[in-house]
């Protein structure tokens, strides 16, 4: 099986294509990115590329099926329209080509509350990124909505951090639909 990973320099996507590159049943693995991966192996191909400028005849599209860890938050895209571009645009215009090239199925990292009709502007983005994945017609479509991600990343984000704290110390408190999904674990799933 030949698999595309979006988001593969990101704190979920590396764990996911650590477990590709390990898994017998996946023959290649395509990562398209804005910088290299870091990461030498004969079963991986990341060209690096302009995710707004993305080529529409590259024949790294013909893959069997992608998955999508691509995402980042308004502060770190500088604008709720930046954040747009890369967390519903960039996604979706992935999503279109691999589609067009055959591809059978997608599997999304989305959130948790996702909704186009949310007043949250984070969960509206991933709402309507679902709503729009769903229209293209893949034969599976896999829309995970994990609670806060847990794990380290390069930067610091201030309110997952103190959110992350509180969750920690509520431990066995029943927190309705608000869990603690460490990055590891998730890519595992």
């Amino acid at each position: 099986m030949k698999v595309m990973l979006v988001g593969a320099t990101g704190l979920v996507g590396g764990h996911v294509l650590r477990h590709l590159l390990d898994d017998p049943r996946c023959d290649a693995v395509v990562a398209p990115t804005r910088r290299p991966v870091g990461l030498t192996d004969a079963a991986l191909l990341n060209p690096v590329v302009d995710f707004a400028q993305l080529p529409d005849e590259a024949d790294w599209w013909a893959v069997d099926a992608v998955i999508c860890a691509l995402g980042t938050t308004i502060k770190q895209a500088g604008s709720k329209e930046a954040f747009a571009r890369v967390d519903h645009d960039f996604p979706l215009a992935v999503a279109r080509r691999a589609r067009a090239q055959g591809a059978h199925a997608f599997a999304l990292n989305s959130a948790m509350g996702a909704d186009p009709d949310s007043r949250i502007f984070y969960n509206q983005v991933k709402g309507r990124l679902e709503q729009d994945l769903r229209d293209l017609g893949y034969p599976s479509l896999t829309l995970v909505r994990p609670g806060l991600i847990g794990g380290e990343r390069a930067e610091r984000r201030t309110g997952e951090h103190l959110a992350s704290v509180v969750l920690g110390v509520l431990g066995p408190v029943p927190t309705p639909g608000v869990r603690i999904v460490g990055s590891a674990d998730l890519a595992e799933r």
